[in-house]
């Protein structure tokens, strides 16, 4: 059913010395910031040539990463993002199976412009999982 992996997904406290690590040090290409409102997150994507590497910085306080950062001060691994063909008929069989999805259980759309869910840690060995359509 999962596809490729999309992203993983980096909660920094701020995104534009976070970016300049990636793109100085490590000599990554960084794409702009753009804020994500209807998620609570400002993003910046790191190409790689296999994958992406997603940070995330709060967009206010009721951000759900301003509340991981107030449990992970420093920052961390947020998400891993996987790729499905269908979304809806991957919600309705990781459902079918106990899977919680978090929220309302309807797509919303991510920061590529395509649906996506995220499912709950507690069934994913401690790991928020997001689904994103291709």
């Amino acid at each position: 059913m999962i596809g490729r992996l999309n992203h993983v997904a980096i909660a920094v406290k701020d995104i534009a010395a976070a970016s300049e690590t990636y793109r100085n040090v490590l000599g990554a290409k960084v794409s702009e910031p753009t804020a994500q409102p209807e998620h609570g997150v400002t993003v910046v994507f790191i190409e790689l040539p296999n994958t992406k590497i997603e940070l995330l910085e709060p967009l206010g306080e009721a951000s759900p990463i301003a509340k991981f950062l107030e449990k992970n001060p420093d920052g961390g691994m947020h998400h891993v993002c996987y790729e499905v063909e269908d979304i809806l008929a991957a919600r309705d069989r990781l459902k079918a199976t106990g899977a919680r999805v978090i929220g309302d259980g309807n797509p919303k759309i991510g920061a590529h412009g395509k649906p996506v869910l995220f499912l709950h840690p507690k069934d994913f060995n401690g790991t928020l999982v997001e689904i994103e359509q291709v």
